[in-house]
């Protein structure tokens, strides 16, 4: 979750939005508020990318999610749609300060009591949860992409998937590295070690800030 930019044109954009099936209220209704009330609200997931988790979800009907990177809970309620009716979602947000909006959109949504939200740092709490993950999306800090994989993937599921968000980095990763740069940087390493694991099967969807979805086979 950092502030990037869209890859697209413009027009392309806004089309690709004109041809995407309409947020709920609810979705709205926090997109809305999260741009009136919250800091860097391009953090946001877009109503394309919260339509494309939504069908993810429902496609794999998922008995357990993890999220890495709450904000303020507009994909993990868009990745919670295809829940199964004993499943829940584990969401990891380390500013406290927005569990306000997550709470108030997370019951608005009907999910609260199948969504577990841990504040802190997500290198501490990961070790803790002893479950086997169907979906996992990862929206972090950018220095511990590689380290939240090596973790994560095997309490990964057969055919479970990953979602790593944000994986063309505004363009930067085709573009030279500035000294000082450690997000761009790691966006690239991870982009290479996931290219070169042959326990997975990968691609960038080069929508928005680019996802790279990551199949365990």
């Amino acid at each position: 979750m950092d502030e990037t930019f869209d890859l697209i044109d413009s027009s392309i954009q806004q089309y690709c939005e004109e041809h995407t099936s309409p947020e709920n209220e609810v979705l709205y209704g926090l997109y809305r508020e999260t741009n009136l009330r919250v800091m860097r609200p391009r953090m946001l997931s877009c109503k394309n990318q919260g339509t494309f988790l939504q069908m993810i979800s429902r496609l794999v009907q998922p008995k357990r999610i993890l999220e890495l990177g709450t904000y303020t809970a507009y994909s993990t309620i868009c990745l919670a749609e295809g829940l199964q009716k004993d499943g829940w979602i584990y969401t990891i947000e380390k500013n406290i300060e927005l569990q306000d909006i997550i709470e108030k959109y997370l019951r608005a949504a009907g999910i609260a009591d199948c969504t577990k939200v841990l504040f802190g740092n997500a290198m501490d709490i990961i070790p803790t949860l002893n479950e086997t993950w169907d979906i996992i999306f990862i929206d972090a800090d950018k220095t511990n992409y590689i380290n939240y994989y090596k973790m994560l993937l095997p309490h990964l599921a057969d055919n479970g998937i990953i979602l790593a968000d944000n994986v063309l980095w505004s363009g930067k990763i085709v573009e030279q590295i500035k000294p000082h740069d450690k997000d761009t940087k790691a966006i690239m390493e991870f982009n290479n070690y996931v290219q070169n694991d042959h326990s997975v099967k990968n691609m960038i969807l080069p929508f928005r800030d680019g996802i790279m979805m990551i199949e365990k086979i």
